[in-house]
């Protein structure tokens, strides 16, 4: 088999030299060269947008390429198109150029002025890795099959609410029903998934936001896998980056998790920005939580309208969970629907905070007691939306077969995930 090999080089003369002897290396395809950076992304794009088979196993990137550097320019075809091995050519080989060069995402580094036998081993190390990882991406395009999984969105209709913790009982249920279930922090600048699970990590959402191609391989190493076995794509630790996020970048983000998982729960927050209104367009089902007291029930019939005037859902499309509840308050939700209206949820959530006070405090809303009335609850609603598998489902409280309350979860504070 052939090893296909692109030189990205800007220099006509380097450009030569490589192209003669990567042409003189066994079972080697050179590939016309591409003369910057630009031309280099926009080439592998176009193939890729063909097959994955289409794309070189190998590209070799000169020092000198631009107009981006040349190891930022390693960094982004790293990201974007992880199944391409990436092989720096410089006069430069320190120590500290080469760690420099392995971090930004190189396979390899080949010294200047160029030699046969260091190129040949350096080229054929690659491609073989290169080789592995399409048929490691291969057998897992092959798992992906129907329209995708269902995407549910959880917005909150003011701070407080209990968006968040709904969103990730919702997904817990999902996930230990069977289903592979994914867990996103989209309230970006005040997400706090990462603080009720106990999880510290360095990927967050921002790492996908500029890759318009999201591989299989680039999703995986930007989530975090907790203890649960949830997936978890976490909102930035710092909140301005949340900016990066684009309603567009959502799009590319939501669509690559539904061709993963079988569930994919969203926490929108209460404040919309694109990025939350892309997310809540594309929902299967949109849940919109609220408490049953003026003040909430007024900004969930607020939230309502302006997804209604800015045509990101309507009304009937949105499904209102009603939070706290309790049967000796005035506002019940047959009147919460009327003033919405929207559907309501026919599983409410009790108002037991002093159940939740330990693992909230504790970030470890994981491991919630299964005789818990709040869990049992959410565990319900998430039987209701139909995130749980029908045959796993216990009707008993709404727990789930198999559920232990967690209490075996071991404890991870490493954020390598």
């Amino acid at each position: 088999m052939s090893t296909r090999i692109l030189p990205a080089v800007g220099d006509a003369d380097a450009a030569r030299s490589l192209t003669t002897l990567t042409g003189q290396l066994p079972d080697a395809e050179p590939l016309a060269p591409v003369t910057d950076s630009t031309q280099l992304v926009d080439t592998l794009s176009r193939l890729a947008a063909e097959s994955l088979d289409e794309l070189p196993e190998v590209v070799v990137v000169h020092e000198r390429i631009g107009p981006v550097p040349a190891l930022e320019l390693i960094r982004e075809v790293a990201l974007r198109f992880p199944a391409v091995g990436v092989v720096l050519v410089t006069s430069d080989a320190s120590p500290g150029l080469f760690q420099a060069a392995m971090d930004h995402g190189a396979r390899g580094l080949v010294a200047l002025p160029l030699s046969y036998e260091e190129l040949a081993s350096r080229v054929q190390a690659v491609a073989q890795w290169s080789a592995g990882v399409r048929r490691h991406l291969g057998g897992e395009r092959d798992t992906v099959t129907g329209a995708g999984g269902t995407v549910v969105t959880v917005s909150g209709a003011k701070g407080g609410a209990g968006a968040t913790l709904t969103a990730v009982q919702l997904a817990l249920a999902a996930q230990t029903s069977g289903r592979a279930t994914a867990l996103v922090d989209m309230d970006l600048q005040t997400g706090d998934v990462a603080s009720y699970l106990d999880v510290q990590f360095r990927r967050s959402v921002v790492d996908l936001a500029a890759i318009n191609d999201i591989s299989p391989r680039v999703l995986a190493d930007a989530v975090f896998r907790h203890d649960s076995g949830l997936a978890l794509l976490l909102a930035p630790a710092e909140g301005e980056r949340g900016e990066e996020v684009t309603d567009r970048a959502a799009r590319h983000i939501v669509g690559a998790l539904r061709s993963r998982y079988e569930v994919v729960v969203i926490d929108c927050g209460a404040q919309l920005g694109g990025a939350g209104a892309a997310a809540v367009e594309m929902a299967d089902r949109a849940l919109l939580v609220t408490t049953p007291d003026v003040i909430a029930v007024r900004g969930a019939k607020r939230t309502v309208r302006m997804w209604d005037r800015l045509q990101i859902r309507k009304a009937e499309e949105t499904t209102v969970v009603v939070n706290r509840h309790t049967r000796s308050t005035e506002i019940q939700p047959p009147l919460i629907a009327r003033i919405t209206g929207t559907a309501v949820a026919a599983t409410t959530i009790p108002a037991h905070f002093k159940e939740l006070q330990g693992v909230v405090d504790a970030g470890r809303v994981h491991e919630l007691e299964a005789k818990s009335t709040v869990k049992q609850a959410m565990w319900a609603l998430a039987g209701e939306l139909g995130l749980v598998r029908a045959a796993d489902t216990g009707h008993k409280g709404g727990r789930l077969r198999g559920d232990r309350g967690a209490a075996g979860f071991r404890r991870r504070r490493d954020g390598t995930g």
